[in-house]
């Protein structure tokens, strides 16, 4: 299924405002889930966390409408990284026993928006070689 960019921003930056509430107001909920024990000091990192959510939502939610360019391209790429970064790390955290299974759920939505974004990469790269 391939997703534009604008579609594919409107969706991160959902996810985004999400878990920026989520982690703002209920970390010890996701930290159940990935069977992760609740302390202040995480509290603390969890509620920084937020923020930084909260600022990539609006970052995407204010560029889904942009025309290809290369700000639109660092972000992307910026993503891309991110993504498959916290991917690695989260898997590497669940083999390594410091996670429960639950951050796998992590892993996949954390994967499947880096390929998204790699793919709507890919189709804007296409569209300005046949425009161009």
């Amino acid at each position: 299924m391939q997703l534009s960019f604008r579609a594919l921003s409107g969706i991160t930056s959902s996810l985004c405002f999400l878990l920026a509430l989520a982690w703002g107001f209920f970390p010890e909920v996701l930290l159940a889930i990935w069977s992760i024990e609740y302390s202040t000091a995480v509290g603390f990192v969890a509620r920084r966390s937020a923020v930084l959510f909260a600022a990539l939502g609006v970052m995407f939610f204010l560029v889904r409408h942009a025309p290809p360019s290369v700000a639109r391209s660092a972000l992307s790429n910026g993503f891309i990284v991110g993504c498959f970064g916290l991917a690695v790390l989260g898997f590497g955290e669940w083999l390594n026993g410091h996670a429960g299974p639950g951050i796998l759920l992590a892993v996949l939505v954390e994967l499947a928006l880096g390929l998204g974004f790699v793919q709507a990469r890919r189709v804007t790269v296409k569209l300005a070689e046949t425009v161009g």
